[in-house]
């Protein structure tokens, strides 16, 4: 075990230099890691597309739209952790950085082996049959969704780590461990979709047996860094390592809402799917939403994330340091990065969307004229959401992660499924109908996100586990 006194020391210049530098030394990394990570997902429809169909890729993005609802509840946890990890690593507090991340752990293998594996594979042929899966998309889904399910505690724990580290101010060894991570799954995901030699060919399924083999070797190798040190975050032997029931109150009082809210939007997503389901030529236009979508949109929103957990870890941190005014700084200077990214990622959108779509193996005449009409929506989109997501990482990183939880009800979940019923209602529901939807509700969760971070509530929110003094600003 690693010795407690070895401990690495925190980056200062992240509550104490310039701020541009400090925004940005925790989101390029991030950005990097998530495109990358993001990446393999995108091999893997291109891989899938080109040997199964798009019936594999259907297949894959209905099926994580509905894991999707289950592991963001799950993760909640680490937002809950990210909070109290910043403001600890923003007052300097090492054991109590330590303390949060090992309970977060212990919680989460938990939840995982003893609720989600068991649940997740019994329900997974009702789930599909909620999104209007035609039969040969849900034969293709059913193996992929249950392997998720039952073997994914690696990849969370991949997520959890990566969490830590970033809100500690480290966001480099996550990028390095997710760098190694892509190049393992894209690995695998090639041979294991394909066949090579004596490997059969798994095709769909190949995807998922890839994802899970690559998140749990890479977790087992930093779970052992953990426990040798080294790291800015560890495990050593004089914790306690029975559950603190003191910490993971505070980690489901602040990542309750945000599983909440992560589980409202999924849901709204799931429903958004059933109505592109409803359409005439249901197949082609749930491949078109999970190329376009769920897929080269990606894209922005991964840029977009990783400039919400630079921001959450640079918000808390100052926070933590007594510097409320320098956290409301790195939020807008935050939303800047995010906006010119995201306008240069859609302007692709808008003058080579053949070019981008052409690798998916879409050949369909129908199935390529719906991803071009909706990348069109979506290079609009992408502005919105940019900006939704920087001020959310705000919000979140100081603490409070109600307000995005009803801000997402209202924009993800009623401004959307509203418009699609009201449509459908009116009369036939087309598919342009349902990409307006998605562009106004990105745009209700820009502008809300702004005012709420704007009225600067969470300076008086106070992160404490009741054996210090309060470390609020």
């Amino acid at each position: 075990m690693s010795n407690p006194n070895s401990h690495v020391g925190f980056d200062r210049s992240i509550v104490e230099g310039p701020i541009r530098s400090a925004v940005w030394k925790l989101a390029w990394p991030t950005m990097l890691q998530n495109m990358i990570g993001g990446f393999q997902g995108v091999i893997d429809h291109i891989m899938v597309g080109n040997y199964v169909g798009y019936v594999g890729n259907a297949a894959i993005g209905v099926s994580w739209q509905i894991f999707l609802v289950v592991i963001v509840f799950i993760s909640s946890l680490f937002t809950g952790m990210g909070v109290l990890v910043a403001r600890f690593a923003g007052a300097n507090d090492s054991d109590k950085v330590n303390r949060t991340v090992y309970q977060a752990f212990l919680t989460c293998v938990i939840i995982v082996l003893c609720i989600m594996a068991p649940i997740g594979y019994l329900a997974s042929p009702t789930l599909l049959t909620l999104v209007n899966t035609t039969p040969e998309v849900q034969g293709e889904a059913l193996p992929y969704l249950r392997t998720m399910f039952v073997f994914s505690f690696g990849m969370l724990m991949f997520f959890m780590l990566g969490g830590a580290l970033r809100s500690a101010g480290d966001a480099r060894t996550p990028l390095r461990l997710g760098i190694a991570l892509t190049i393992l799954n894209i690995t695998l995901s090639v041979i294991l979709i394909r066949g090579l030699g004596p490997i059969p060919a798994f095709g769909t399924l190949g995807a998922a047996i890839g994802t899970v083999a690559a998140g749990a070797t890479v977790s087992i190798y930093a779970f052992t860094k953990l426990l040798g040190g080294g790291w800015v975050v560890q495990f050593h032997r004089h914790m306690n390592w029975g559950p603190d029931f003191t910490i993971i109150k505070q980690l489901f009082r602040f990542g309750l809402p945000t599983g909440l809210q992560g589980v409202a939007m999924n849901l709204g997503g799931v429903f958004l799917l059933g109505f592109v389901g409803s359409l005439a030529m249901s197949a082609q236009a749930q491949a078109a939403y999970v190329v376009s979508y769920s897929q080269l949109f990606s894209f922005i929103t991964w840029t977009s994330t990783g400039i919400m957990g630079a921001t959450a870890a640079v918000a808390g941190q100052n926070l933590g340091a007594g510097n409320p005014d320098r956290t409301a700084r790195a939020v807008n200077v935050a939303a800047g990065f995010g906006l010119l990214l995201a306008a240069a990622i859609g302007s692709l959108f808008l003058f080579i969307p053949s070019v981008l779509l052409r690798g998916f193996g879409i050949n369909d005449t129908i199935l390529l004229e719906l991803s071009i009409e909706l990348l069109r929506y979506l290079a609009v989109s992408g502005l919105f959401i940019t900006v939704a997501l920087a001020f959310t990482g705000g919000l979140q990183g100081t603490g409070d992660t109600k307000s995005p939880l009803y801000i997402s009800i209202i924009s993800q979940v009623i401004i959307p499924l509203g418009l699609c019923f009201s449509f459908q209602s009116l009369g036939t529901l087309e598919p342009s109908d349902i990409w307006i939807a998605i562009v106004l509700g990105h745009l209700t969760r820009a502008i809300l996100s702004v005012v709420v971070f704007k009225r600067e509530k969470w300076r008086n929110i106070v992160v404490d586990l009741g054996d210090s003094v309060p470390t609020s600003g």
